[in-house]
């Protein structure tokens, strides 16, 4: 008879009882008991997608939490946000989804992530899989005052304190992900606690009005103000309020960690996101400011920052963040604060309105007048310059992103991770409700095709459309599998220039800071058309219906027969030209 006063069943009550209904996971022999539980008739309302490859687990999972809403339940004091809950196996299936984690980490991403180990009784004995995973986690793992979060359960009388320890801590801002290490012994013994709502930290920390007033009296004085954003203002739904900062000021806004809807790409101040990859690109813009506001992104995210130069020498820099690590890590401060972006943006704005004189209101209307104008030549220049190129015959990207547009509904949902070609999807595809836009992070490669699957586990009555090249879709090709397993009609292109191409794209710049010709050739390993990815063939073998658009005039009954069953899943192939 099944005893289900053990911390199996305990486990999966106490997540439940904080409203975490599902989880993502790849099953494994260290697992096996506490999945086993899930049969049980307490857990019928409980989801587990499975994923074939660990990547494709917590790619998913990223996806789901970063498109899952806070929400208030009967109990809570207020709304917040649910951690996304992963199911990893052991020491191999924690070390094969460590990259995503990575990009969890550095997206900030609310998520708890527990594995299996044989158990405490064979601590001895190190067998073939003992492991340490706690130190496996902990680099990519959130940290606290108490260093990076990660625990191992080694009593089933702490079961549940842990779990709402690990539940707490992800869903307390800045958010993050957490690892749990369960036993196996551990888990089928009787759990003697009992099961209690976890509450995360109440967050809305707002800076003395003085810092506020200072930071205000910078930015009104300012001649070249700049606003630098990521994903903490998405994170605090400080939306309106940096739009209204910036309105006032007439301060053009780049994003640094900027992978969401964090200001409406047709805001007229909106200036686009900075180069991920190379510091040298983004100082064109930082140095010209003498005065920058930085809110919810750390300075600065590429992966090659510049260590000086950056800022212009009597600039000064205004930092507000909730991650007190960031806040003036890299570059000196003169004003540097703990803030949760939306209050602190709403005071920073209310007092912007009342010391702002008339000639300072007019100078920022100005460069508001200015920047609108700017941008839309920008936008109008950059599609004619699509409209030229197609006249060439070949299949562009920017076709296939004008015609989608046009068949989009005003709610769908698009995971962009066409990195190279992004670009040209962004000319076309809406970018301005928040939480129906989201990119890659961390120079990850692979999130595309979990990332549809998670947005639609999200929202399974939404239109939901990911993007992915063929070398970041064929390292998690398995998600297509977990999209046809639970019948989760997400459609996925694949941009497949067969080839590498953002590398070729980095060497050039390399080759240039070297003063070495261009047009050198480049390394075999960037290309990938020996073999053919028939990414077709590939969803196919996988239960996902595909196609493979190799002209222009494919382009639209491709999309129509996407499109023609909302509950199918279904791959395009689109074949776009390898050239620079």
């Amino acid at each position: 008879m099944t005893n289900r006063d053990t911390g199996r069943f305990a486990f999966f009550r106490q997540v439940m009882a904080d409203g975490i209904t599902c989880m993502f996971g790849n099953p494994g022999s260290s697992e096996e008991n506490l999945l086993d539980a899930l049969n049980d008739p307490a857990f019928k309302d409980f989801s587990y997608y499975l994923a074939l490859q660990e990547g494709s687990v917590v790619g998913m999972a990223d996806a789901y939490a970063r498109a899952t809403p806070a929400v208030q339940l009967p109990g809570d004091p207020a709304p917040w946000r649910r951690p996304v809950l992963v199911q990893l196996h052991s020491y191999a299936g924690l070390a094969n989804g460590l990259g995503m984690m990575y990009l969890a980490r550095r997206g900030y991403t609310p998520m708890v992530v527990i594995a299996g180990e044989a158990g405490l009784r064979y601590e001895a004995m190190d067998g073939q899989m003992a492991a340490d995973l706690p130190a496996i986690a902990r680099p990519f793992v959130k940290s606290d005052q108490n260093g990076p979060c990660a625990w191992r359960v080694v009593d089933a009388g702490s079961l549940l304190r842990l779990t709402r320890r690990a539940i707490k801590t992800a869903a307390t801002p800045p958010y993050g992900p957490v690892f749990l290490a369960l036993p196996m012994d551990v888990l089928d013994q009787p759990a003697t606690e009992p099961v209690a709502r976890t509450i995360p930290v109440a967050s809305r920390v707002l800076p003395d009005r003085s810092v506020i007033a200072a930071a205000a009296r910078l930015l009104a004085a300012a001649q070249h103000p700049l606003i630098l954003m990521g994903d903490g203002i998405t994170a605090a739904g400080a939306q309106d309020e940096l739009a209204d900062v910036a309105t006032q000021l007439g301060a053009t806004v780049w994003g640094g960690n900027d992978s969401e809807v964090n200001l409406p790409v047709s805001h007229p101040l909106y200036a686009g996101a900075l180069g991920h990859m190379f510091g040298e690109a983004s100082r064109t813009v930082t140095s010209a400011a003498d005065v920058v506001l930085a809110c919810g992104t750390t300075l600065l995210p590429e992966v090659f920052p510049l260590a000086d130069g950056v800022f212009a020498p009597n600039a000064k820099l205004i930092h507000f963040d909730l991650n007190e690590a960031e806040i003036g890590k890299n570059f000196p401060t003169a004003i540097a604060a703990l803030a949760d972006p939306k209050p602190t943006l709403a005071a920073l704005a209310q007092e912007l309105g009342q010391i702002m004189d008339a000639g300072q209101r007019a100078t920022a209307r100005d460069r508001l007048a200015h920047q609108r104008q700017a941008k839309e030549e920008a936008r109008a220049k950059a599609r004619a310059a699509d409209q030229t190129a197609w006249q060439n015959g070949r299949l562009h990207i920017s076709q296939f992103a004008k015609a989608l547009a046009a068949r989009l509904p005003p709610d769908a949902m698009i995971f962009d991770e066409a990195l190279t070609s992004s670009p040209e999807l962004m000319r076309y595809l809406p970018q301005d409700r928040p939480g129906h836009y989201f990119q890659t992070r961390a120079g990850m490669l692979g999130t595309g095709l979990p990332g549809a699957v998670g947005l639609k586990a999200a929202y399974p009555d939404r239109l939901v459309i990911g993007f992915t090249g063929d070398g970041g879709g064929i390292s998690t090709i398995q998600a297509l599998a977990t999209a046809a397993r639970h019948g989760l009609g997400a459609k996925f292109v694949v941009c497949n220039n067969r080839s590498y191409r953002i590398l070729k794209y980095n060497l050039r710049n390399y080759w240039q800071a070297l003063q070495q010709p261009a047009n050198q050739a480049f390394p075999p390993s960037f290309d990938l058309d020996r073999p053919e990815l028939r990414f077709d063939k590939l969803a196919e073998g996988l239960g996902v219906a595909a196609l493979r658009v190799e002209r222009p005039d494919e382009i639209e009954p491709a999309l129509d027969r996407a499109l023609q069953q909302p509950n199918e899943p279904f791959l395009i192939d689109l074949m776009l030209s390898s050239e620079l």
